[in-house]
């Protein structure tokens, strides 16, 4: 069974001024849409086919660029639409307080994040994760990278991902990426981040 592009959850400006239509239209219906088309030629015939995305990842051979690449961008992006909102509501209960644990504060968690995701240098993503027993801890990655593959960033199961790729920004914020973090951290789908919270502590 291969892959499918995901439907956005809600319409192209649904986040502005935050994030603008146009970025949205084009990093969804051709950035992500690639990745899933090239994905999909790429486990054809192999033993990853009818897999789901998170089992080849943890089991990825990093050697195998065409699945990390675009295997790394279909789970990604898929990830990413779905933890933003324009109206994600406000981290709760039980994520709440590993979020003060973990960063001190709500301040203190998006000064780390915008520090991790500006900190990247060239493609990448910033990630907050949690570990088995709840703890998070906030990491980067290169280019599709994330933390679900072998040695890559803070490991645990990524609940929240960031893009700082260059497409998902410029058009709007040109080289101004600390800007388009701080739009990020306005947008969060805090209801979708604590479900998956719970669902992976």
């Amino acid at each position: 069974m291969s892959f499918k592009l995901p439907d956005l959850p809600y319409a192209h400006d649904a986040l502005e001024p935050h994030i603008d239509a146009r970025t949205m239209e084009i990093h969804h219906g051709k950035h992500h849409a690639g990745y899933t088309k090239k994905l999909n030629s790429a486990i054809e015939g192999t033993d990853m086919e009818g897999k789901s995305i998170e089992e080849i990842l943890k089991n990825l051979d990093m050697s195998n660029k065409a699945v990390r690449n675009n295997g790394g961008g279909y789970f990604n992006h898929s990830l990413f639409w779905n933890v933003m909102s324009p109206d994600g509501g406000s981290a709760s209960g039980e994520l709440s307080g590993a979020i003060d644990d973990a960063f001190g504060s709500m301040d203190g968690f998006k000064d780390k994040l915008k520090s991790a995701g500006g900190g990247q240098f060239g493609s990448g993503w910033a990630w907050l994760c949690v570990h088995p027993g709840g703890k998070l801890e906030i990491c980067s990655s290169a280019n599709q990278d994330n933390p679900l593959m072998p040695g890559i960033g803070c490991g645990g199961y990524p609940i929240l991902g960031v893009d700082v790729w260059e497409h998902a920004y410029y058009l709007h914020y040109q080289n101004k990426r600390p800007d388009y973090l701080a739009a990020f951290t306005e947008v969060i789908n805090w209801n979708h981040v604590s479900e998956l919270y719970a669902k992976h502590k």
